[in-house]
Protein backbone atom coordinates (compact mmCIF):
# COMPACT_ATOMS: atom_id res chain seq x y z
CA UNK A 1 0.00 0.00 0.00
CA UNK A 2 1.31 3.56 -1.00
CA UNK A 3 0.69 6.29 1.34
CA UNK A 4 1.60 9.97 0.45
CA UNK A 5 3.58 11.94 3.48
CA UNK A 6 4.90 15.59 3.88
CA UNK A 7 7.90 16.88 5.47
CA UNK A 8 10.62 19.11 4.75
CA UNK A 9 14.01 19.03 3.97
CA UNK A 10 14.99 20.60 7.29
CA UNK A 11 17.55 17.81 9.05
CA UNK A 12 15.44 17.05 11.97
CA UNK A 13 13.02 15.73 9.24
CA UNK A 14 15.18 13.74 7.29
CA UNK A 15 16.57 12.56 9.97
CA UNK A 16 13.27 10.85 11.53
CA UNK A 17 12.09 9.60 8.48
CA UNK A 18 15.30 8.21 7.09
CA UNK A 19 14.73 4.89 7.98
CA UNK A 20 11.19 4.99 7.11
CA UNK A 21 11.10 6.10 3.75
CA UNK A 22 14.54 3.84 2.76
CA UNK A 23 13.27 0.63 4.35
CA UNK A 24 15.63 0.16 6.42
CA UNK A 25 13.10 -0.76 8.74
CA UNK A 26 10.65 -3.25 7.99
CA UNK A 27 7.70 -1.34 7.21
CA UNK A 28 5.00 -4.09 7.17
CA UNK A 29 4.06 -3.48 3.45
CA UNK A 30 3.86 -0.01 3.02
CA UNK A 31 5.47 1.96 0.99
CA UNK A 32 5.83 5.49 1.14
CA UNK A 33 5.33 8.84 -1.77
CA UNK A 34 7.67 11.58 -0.19
CA UNK A 35 6.54 15.55 -0.71
CA UNK A 36 9.38 17.87 0.63
CA UNK A 37 8.30 21.11 1.18
CA UNK A 38 8.68 23.91 3.62
CA UNK A 39 6.91 23.73 6.89
CA UNK A 40 4.28 26.39 5.53
CA UNK A 41 3.49 24.96 2.44
CA UNK A 42 2.96 21.62 4.29
CA UNK A 43 0.29 23.38 6.58
CA UNK A 44 -1.29 24.69 3.61
CA UNK A 45 -1.45 20.91 2.03
CA UNK A 46 -2.95 19.74 5.52
CA UNK A 47 -5.64 22.75 4.80
CA UNK A 48 -6.44 20.99 1.61
CA UNK A 49 -6.39 17.59 2.61
CA UNK A 50 -4.10 16.38 0.08
CA UNK A 51 -1.75 14.20 2.22
CA UNK A 52 -2.24 11.05 4.04
CA UNK A 53 0.45 12.01 6.23
CA UNK A 54 2.37 15.26 7.10
CA UNK A 55 4.17 17.53 9.20
CA UNK A 56 2.80 20.53 10.01
CA UNK A 57 2.98 23.40 12.59
CA UNK A 58 1.40 23.30 16.29
CA UNK A 59 -0.55 26.63 15.37
CA UNK A 60 -1.48 25.21 11.80
CA UNK A 61 -3.19 21.86 12.81
CA UNK A 62 -6.19 24.10 15.03
CA UNK A 63 -7.31 24.73 11.18
CA UNK A 64 -6.43 21.11 10.16
CA UNK A 65 -7.62 19.46 13.39
CA UNK A 66 -11.12 18.40 11.31
CA UNK A 67 -9.58 15.83 9.11
CA UNK A 68 -6.51 14.77 10.67
CA UNK A 69 -5.31 13.68 14.03
CA UNK A 70 -1.45 13.51 15.58
CA UNK A 71 0.19 10.69 16.36
CA UNK A 72 2.29 10.42 19.10
CA UNK A 73 5.57 9.94 16.95
CA UNK A 74 7.76 12.35 15.09
CA UNK A 75 7.01 15.78 16.80
CA UNK A 76 9.39 18.65 17.65
CA UNK A 77 8.87 19.71 21.20
CA UNK A 78 11.52 20.47 23.57
CA UNK A 79 13.24 23.28 25.67
CA UNK A 80 15.63 25.78 24.05
CA UNK A 81 14.02 24.90 20.64
CA UNK A 82 12.48 27.96 20.02
CA UNK A 83 11.87 30.63 17.17
CA UNK A 84 14.54 33.73 17.37
CA UNK A 85 13.21 37.37 16.73
CA UNK A 86 16.80 38.68 15.12
CA UNK A 87 17.71 42.07 13.45
CA UNK A 88 20.46 43.76 11.62
CA UNK A 89 20.44 46.42 14.06
CA UNK A 90 21.87 46.05 17.47
CA UNK A 91 20.26 49.24 18.85
CA UNK A 92 16.86 48.59 17.53
CA UNK A 93 17.55 44.52 19.20
CA UNK A 94 18.20 46.08 22.87
CA UNK A 95 15.41 48.48 22.82
CA UNK A 96 13.20 46.01 21.61
CA UNK A 97 14.07 43.27 24.26
CA UNK A 98 13.43 45.30 27.02
CA UNK A 99 10.23 46.51 25.71
CA UNK A 100 8.84 43.07 25.04
CA UNK A 101 10.44 41.52 28.40
CA UNK A 102 8.63 44.22 30.06
CA UNK A 103 5.35 43.76 28.80
CA UNK A 104 5.14 47.59 27.13
CA UNK A 105 3.10 48.51 24.34
CA UNK A 106 5.33 49.29 21.45
CA UNK A 107 6.14 52.60 20.28
CA UNK A 108 4.05 54.41 17.32
CA UNK A 109 7.39 53.60 14.87
CA UNK A 110 7.85 50.24 16.08
CA UNK A 111 4.73 49.51 14.59
CA UNK A 112 5.61 50.28 11.20
CA UNK A 113 8.29 47.76 11.43
CA UNK A 114 8.37 45.12 8.58
CA UNK A 115 8.88 41.50 10.04
CA UNK A 116 9.43 38.83 7.78
CA UNK A 117 8.13 35.67 9.15
CA UNK A 118 8.18 32.14 7.75
CA UNK A 119 4.50 31.76 7.50
CA UNK A 120 1.08 33.00 8.97
CA UNK A 121 0.28 29.72 10.35
CA UNK A 122 3.50 28.65 11.59
CA UNK A 123 4.16 28.30 15.15
CA UNK A 124 6.94 30.50 15.30
CA UNK A 125 4.14 33.41 14.46
CA UNK A 126 1.81 31.81 16.49
CA UNK A 127 4.13 33.07 19.64
CA UNK A 128 5.71 36.14 18.22
CA UNK A 129 1.45 36.81 18.70
CA UNK A 130 1.61 35.78 22.17
CA UNK A 131 5.17 38.00 23.14
CA UNK A 132 4.35 40.77 20.93
CA UNK A 133 1.02 41.38 19.65
CA UNK A 134 1.22 44.63 18.20
CA UNK A 135 4.87 44.84 17.08
CA UNK A 136 5.41 45.61 13.16
CA UNK A 137 3.76 44.68 10.22
CA UNK A 138 4.19 41.06 9.42
CA UNK A 139 5.09 40.23 5.98
CA UNK A 140 5.75 36.32 4.62
CA UNK A 141 9.28 35.12 3.72
CA UNK A 142 10.62 31.73 3.55
CA UNK A 143 12.38 30.26 5.81
CA UNK A 144 15.77 30.49 4.29
CA UNK A 145 15.81 33.90 2.81
CA UNK A 146 14.98 35.81 5.98
CA UNK A 147 18.62 36.11 6.72
CA UNK A 148 19.01 37.83 3.36
CA UNK A 149 16.28 39.62 3.58
CA UNK A 150 17.88 41.41 6.66
CA UNK A 151 21.20 41.96 5.62
CA UNK A 152 19.69 43.63 2.04
CA UNK A 153 17.30 45.19 4.36
CA UNK A 154 14.44 44.47 2.95
CA UNK A 155 12.76 44.05 6.87
CA UNK A 156 13.94 45.47 9.63
CA UNK A 157 12.76 42.06 11.94
CA UNK A 158 13.30 38.30 11.10
CA UNK A 159 11.89 35.81 12.95
CA UNK A 160 13.82 32.25 12.41
CA UNK A 161 13.18 28.86 12.76
CA UNK A 162 15.36 25.62 11.87
CA UNK A 163 19.13 25.49 11.07
CA UNK A 164 19.08 29.20 11.23
CA UNK A 165 19.09 29.72 14.74
CA UNK A 166 22.92 28.23 13.82
CA UNK A 167 24.35 30.82 11.54
CA UNK A 168 22.84 34.54 12.28
CA UNK A 169 25.54 35.53 14.10
CA UNK A 170 28.06 34.30 11.53
CA UNK A 171 26.23 37.18 9.35
CA UNK A 172 26.55 39.59 11.62
CA UNK A 173 22.98 39.73 13.24
CA UNK A 174 21.65 40.40 16.21
CA UNK A 175 19.07 38.84 18.88
CA UNK A 176 16.13 40.53 19.85
CA UNK A 177 14.14 37.57 21.78
CA UNK A 178 14.03 34.02 22.37
CA UNK A 179 10.30 32.92 21.84
CA UNK A 180 10.84 29.69 22.91
CA UNK A 181 12.52 30.84 26.68
CA UNK A 182 9.70 33.39 26.67
CA UNK A 183 7.32 30.22 26.14
CA UNK A 184 8.98 28.40 28.76
CA UNK A 185 8.97 31.26 31.12
CA UNK A 186 5.48 31.88 30.88
CA UNK A 187 4.05 28.11 31.00
CA UNK A 188 6.97 25.93 32.69
CA UNK A 189 6.52 23.24 29.59
CA UNK A 190 8.59 22.31 26.45
CA UNK A 191 7.48 24.46 23.33
CA UNK A 192 5.71 22.64 20.78
CA UNK A 193 6.39 23.58 17.16
CA UNK A 194 5.78 20.98 14.75
CA UNK A 195 3.96 17.73 14.83
CA UNK A 196 3.18 14.27 12.63
CA UNK A 197 -0.39 14.53 11.29
CA UNK A 198 -2.42 11.51 9.94
CA UNK A 199 -5.57 11.56 8.43
CA UNK A 200 -8.88 10.58 10.55
CA UNK A 201 -10.47 8.87 7.64
CA UNK A 202 -7.69 5.93 7.15
CA UNK A 203 -8.76 2.73 9.30
CA UNK A 204 -7.46 2.79 13.31
CA UNK A 205 -5.47 -0.23 13.11
CA UNK A 206 -3.36 1.91 9.83
CA UNK A 207 -3.05 4.87 11.93
CA UNK A 208 -1.40 2.98 14.00
CA UNK A 209 0.90 0.81 12.60
CA UNK A 210 1.88 4.16 10.61
CA UNK A 211 2.61 5.61 14.27
CA UNK A 212 4.27 2.50 14.71
CA UNK A 213 6.69 2.61 12.03
CA UNK A 214 7.28 6.19 12.59
CA UNK A 215 8.70 5.66 16.36
CA UNK A 216 10.47 3.07 14.74
CA UNK A 217 12.06 5.60 12.54
CA UNK A 218 13.51 7.74 14.89
CA UNK A 219 14.82 4.92 17.39
CA UNK A 220 16.84 3.50 14.25
CA UNK A 221 18.06 6.88 13.31
CA UNK A 222 19.10 6.97 17.30
CA UNK A 223 20.56 4.08 17.44
CA UNK A 224 22.10 4.81 13.42
CA UNK A 225 23.26 8.45 13.92
CA UNK A 226 25.77 8.64 10.44
CA UNK A 227 22.93 5.90 8.58
CA UNK A 228 21.24 8.72 6.85
CA UNK A 229 24.12 11.22 6.28
CA UNK A 230 24.35 11.57 2.80
CA UNK A 231 20.49 11.89 2.10
CA UNK A 232 20.26 14.37 5.44
CA UNK A 233 22.94 17.06 3.66
CA UNK A 234 21.80 16.24 0.40
CA UNK A 235 18.59 18.46 1.31
CA UNK A 236 19.94 20.30 4.28
CA UNK A 237 20.33 24.35 3.76
CA UNK A 238 23.33 24.43 5.47
CA UNK A 239 25.84 21.93 4.51
CA UNK A 240 28.14 22.02 7.25
CA UNK A 241 27.97 18.80 8.92
CA UNK A 242 28.69 19.88 12.58
CA UNK A 243 26.12 22.64 12.04
CA UNK A 244 23.32 19.28 10.77
CA UNK A 245 23.74 17.57 14.12
CA UNK A 246 23.53 20.30 16.01
CA UNK A 247 19.88 21.20 14.20
CA UNK A 248 19.25 17.29 15.05
CA UNK A 249 19.74 17.11 18.70
CA UNK A 250 18.08 20.00 18.88
CA UNK A 251 14.81 19.06 17.52
CA UNK A 252 14.70 15.29 17.63
CA UNK A 253 14.83 14.21 21.35
CA UNK A 254 12.38 12.04 23.51
CA UNK A 255 9.43 14.14 22.34
CA UNK A 256 9.62 12.98 19.36
CA UNK A 257 9.79 9.26 20.46
CA UNK A 258 6.61 9.26 22.14
CA UNK A 259 4.87 12.82 23.56
CA UNK A 260 4.16 11.52 26.63
CA UNK A 261 2.20 13.27 29.47
CA UNK A 262 3.94 15.68 29.67
CA UNK A 263 4.69 16.21 25.28
CA UNK A 264 0.06 16.59 25.37
CA UNK A 265 -0.21 18.31 28.52
CA UNK A 266 2.54 21.15 26.90
CA UNK A 267 0.50 21.06 23.21
CA UNK A 268 -2.90 21.30 25.11
CA UNK A 269 -1.57 24.37 26.74
CA UNK A 270 -0.55 25.68 23.86
CA UNK A 271 -4.46 24.98 22.14
CA UNK A 272 -6.36 26.32 25.00
CA UNK A 273 -4.14 29.32 25.55
CA UNK A 274 -4.77 29.88 21.64
CA UNK A 275 -8.08 29.70 22.08
CA UNK A 276 -8.78 31.52 25.05
CA UNK A 277 -7.14 34.86 22.98
CA UNK A 278 -8.94 33.94 19.81
CA UNK A 279 -6.12 33.38 17.93
CA UNK A 280 -7.75 29.50 16.70
CA UNK A 281 -10.81 28.99 16.54
CA UNK A 282 -12.22 26.46 19.40
CA UNK A 283 -11.61 22.58 18.41
CA UNK A 284 -14.60 19.82 18.85
CA UNK A 285 -12.24 16.57 17.53
CA UNK A 286 -9.90 14.88 19.90
CA UNK A 287 -6.10 16.13 19.28
CA UNK A 288 -4.77 12.98 19.86
CA UNK A 289 -4.33 9.74 18.05
CA UNK A 290 -5.34 7.12 20.50
CA UNK A 291 -2.27 4.26 20.37
CA UNK A 292 -3.85 0.82 20.33
CA UNK A 293 -2.33 -2.25 22.45
CA UNK A 294 -1.45 -4.06 19.68
CA UNK A 295 0.86 -0.97 18.10
CA UNK A 296 2.51 -0.37 21.27
CA UNK A 297 3.24 -4.14 21.62
CA UNK A 298 4.54 -3.89 18.22
CA UNK A 299 7.35 -1.11 18.98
Amino acid sequence: MKLKIGFSPCPNDTFIFDALIHHKIDTQGLDFQVEYEDVERLNHKAFQGELDITKLSYHAFAYAAEDYELLDAGSALGFGVGPLLITKDPQLAERLRGVIERGELPLQGDKALKIGIPGKYTTANFLLGLAAPELGQKQEVLFSEIENALIEEHIDLGLIIHENRFTYQDKGLHQVIDLGDFWEKTTNSPIPLGGIVVKRSLPEPLKNQINSLIRQSVEYGFENPKSGLEYIRSHAQEMDEEVMYKHISLYVNKYSIELGEQGRAAIQTMFDKAVSLKIIPSIRKDLFLTVGKDAVQDQ
